[in-house]
């Protein structure tokens, strides 16, 4: 259940940081983006920990991208994106405002692909139909926030 939990907090967090959830300040959303950021690492941590507990063999392959079921390497791949993302925040004052939102959203744009597409090639705990409903909810929503928020821009003008 963690990995369903997270992957809804995905659907979430570009809206709370783009200000596209009605009825909430800004500032109360980026707060929230940042507990739910916490809350994703957290959720992801125990992912794992319930998949090391069910089977060692199988999270030490999918770590060492040794797995022959594509989906553990996607699974990874988010994984680390998250923990990087998380580091990146502990520094994120040393980075300045641009550097930190181009790599912030950079590593979203790892983050949720990589979620989407292993939870779309996983059988379990979603049925398909929820399932494929909560992942076009989560890419629609970082298209969303990448549009509005517009990080690309600087590459184009360079931090100011």
């Amino acid at each position: 259940m963690a990995g369903v939990a997270a992957l809804a907090l995905l659907v979430l967090q570009p809206l709370l940081v783009a200000d596209r959830l009605p009825g909430l300040p800004a500032p109360a959303g980026r707060r929230a983006h940042r507990w739910l950021g916490a809350a994703l690492v957290a959720l992801v941590i125990a992912h794992v920990a319930g998949l090391w507990i069910t089977s060692p063999p199988d999270v030490i392959d999918a770590l060492l991208f040794a797995s022959p079921t594509p989906f553990s390497a996607w699974g990874v791949i988010a994984m680390w994106a998250v923990f990087a993302t998380a580091a990146l925040a502990a520094g994120r004052r040393r980075l300045g405002p641009h550097r930190w939102r181009l790599w912030h959203s950079a590593l979203a744009l790892v983050i949720t692909p990589a979620t989407v597409i292993h939870a779309l090639l996983i059988e379990g705990t979603m049925g398909p139909v929820s399932k494929a409903v909560l992942c076009a909810l989560a890419l629609a929503a970082l298209a969303l926030a990448i549009r509005d928020l517009r990080a690309w821009r600087l590459l184009r003008r360079g931090p100011r």
